[in-house]
Parts: C-alpha cells; sequence; structure tokens
C-alpha cells in the first residue's frame, strides 16, 4: 500500500490509498476514533479501490469544528466527495460513522452507490452496559479529570475494552485518540444518540433504497449482538456475524472484514444505480 495523497477538506484530514481511477470507497471512523483505524483492511482494499479515509472533525488530526450533529457531520463529507466530483461511492461506516454514513444517504442518495455498516448499534434498546474503563473516563465525575491525564497505556486499555481478541495499536492510532478533548467525546456521543432515538438505523435505511452490509461481531459488548438482525427488515440488507470478534472488527478481524467488503462491492458494483438524483 502506498499512501499517495493527504489533505485538508471541509475542515477535515482527508487521506487518500490507491490509483485514483479506481472505484470509489469512503472509509468514515467512529466516535473517539480516526481514519487509522481502518489500517488493518486498507492493504487488501486498494487493490480494488481508490480508498478515502477522513477525520471527523476534532478526531484523529481534524481540529474541533461544531456542530457535531450526525447530519451535519454528513453533509462536510458530502462536500468533500462532491469537490472530488464522486457520485455512486461505496460507504463503509465503523459504529457511529454508520450513523454518518446513513444520514449522507438520506441527505444525498446520488453520491452513495452501497452501504456497509460496520458494529453499528441499530437502536437504543439495544446499548448495553459499556465497559467499566469507558464508563470512568466518559463520565462525571472522573472523566473530565482523567480525560487529559490519560497515558499511553490508559488509552490501549480503554480502547482494547471494546474488543474480544487482542488488537494491535500503533503508536499513531493512539496518538489520534489522545488528540480528542473531553468535550468533542461528549458532545459527539450525545449527538450520535439523538440520531438513533429520533429514529431507528433499520428505520432509516427499510425507506432508503441502496444496498446494504451489515458486519457485526458476535461478541460485541458495546452492543447486543443479537440487535444485528434487527437490519434483517432492511430489504436490501445483508448481515454477517463474525464469531468471537467484538466491536472492532477492522482490528481484529482484518482479513475477513476486507474480503466482506470486497465480495460486497463487487455485487453492489454489478447492480445498475437505484437513484440518479439527488
Amino acid at each position: 500500500m502506498s499512501e499517495y495523497d493527504i489533505e485538508p477538506s471541509h475542515g477535515m484530514h482527508v487521506v487518500h490509498d490507491g490509483p485514483r481511477q479506481a472505484p470509489p470507497l469512503l472509509l468514515i471512523h467512529g466516535s473517539g476514533a480516526s481514519g487509522g483505524f481502518w489500517s488493518p483492511v486498507v492493504p487488501a482494499l486498494v487493490g480494488h479501490h481508490h480508498v478515502i479515509r477522513v477525520d471527523l472533525p476534532g478526531c484523529g488530526q481534524s481540529p474541533p469544528a461544531p456542530p457535531y450533529d450526525v447530519p451535519a457531520q454528513a453533509g462536510r463529507v458530502a462536500a468533500l466527495l462532491d469537490d472530488l466530483g464522486l457520485r455512486h461511492v461505496a460507504v463503509v461506516g465503523h459504529s457511529s460513522g454508520g450513523y454518518v454514513a446513513t444520514a449522507l444517504a438520506e441527505q444525498r442518495p446520488d453520491l452513495v452507490g452501497s452501504l456497509a455498516l460496520i458494529s453499528s448499534g441499530p437502536s437504543l434498546d439495544a446499548l448495553l452496559r459499556q465497559p467499566f474503563i469507558l464508563r470512568v473516563l466518559l463520565a462525571p465525575p472522573l472523566g473530565p479529570l482523567l480525560w487529559s491525564r490519560r497515558s499511553d497505556a490508559l488509552i490501549r486499555k480503554g480502547i482494547s475494552a471494546t474488543a474480544a481478541r487482542p488488537v494491535d495499536l500503533p503508536d499513531d492510532v493512539i496518538a489520534d485518540v489522545r488528540g480528542i478533548t473531553y468535550r468533542v467525546m461528549r458532545t459527539v456521543l450525545r449527538r450520535n444518540t439523538a440520531y438513533i432515538a429520533e429514529r431507528s438505523v433499520p428505520e432509516r435505511l427499510a425507506a432508503l433504497e441502496v444496498p446494504v452490509l451489515v458486519i457485526f461481531g458476535a461478541a460485541d459488548p458495546r452492543w447486543e449482538p443479537s440487535s444485528a438482525h434487527q437490519y434483517d427488515a432492511v430489504p436490501n440488507a445483508r448481515v454477517e456475524l463474525l464469531p468471537g470478534v467484538g466491536h472492532l472488527p477492522m482490528l481484529e478481524a482484518p482479513k475477513t472484514t476486507s474480503e466482506l467488503l470486497l465480495g460486497f462491492t463487487a455485487t453492489a458494483a454489478d447492480s445498475p444505480p437505484m437513484i440518479s438524483e439527488a
């Protein structure tokens, strides 16, 4: 894999990999993460796609830039794709990045050719009691005090608490997470909750005509794994549960995850676009 372009766009740090003439594939990270979390699957994806990774505002190497509402985040991503002159993009979102991807498809169906959601909780009733370390870091009274004092070891422990398998977390990924402020993190989490409280993700997707792949870890500690089948109600959806995998399939099972994504994008590309106007 050769990283050939890094650029700022609409307040976001954007990384391009693979040949630009290849079919575009956009990767959107989840809360408290960055585009670096996709690194294990990028080498497989660039053989078939122009891969675009964004750091959403306030995350990774992108500066804070409110508002953090899910539709506003999707609007920034849409503006990026417009600037790049792209249409019918394969869009992949991890965790709450799946909400941004869904909102993008809601706002601009002309931009989204297919949609893959990885570990994206479908509704609030599927949310589990979060791992203890995350509850401590993200809630008063200790959260505001501990957040800015997090050591690399504590950040690694917090991320690993969402996985069911050991994960390799490079120093640059830890640095990306360290840069996220407590205020941004709490705000993003509230806005994500508001988005799925208003309407569940399967309900939103059922109103769209776009092929959907849902990948869920069967041992996800953040969302009830069986809730993945709420997506069965979406007419164009396929659900894949990964045994022994937690909330981070691209880090815990990168080979399986990339194979599922490539198989899905190839199949979706063989189908004619369902919608051709905004």
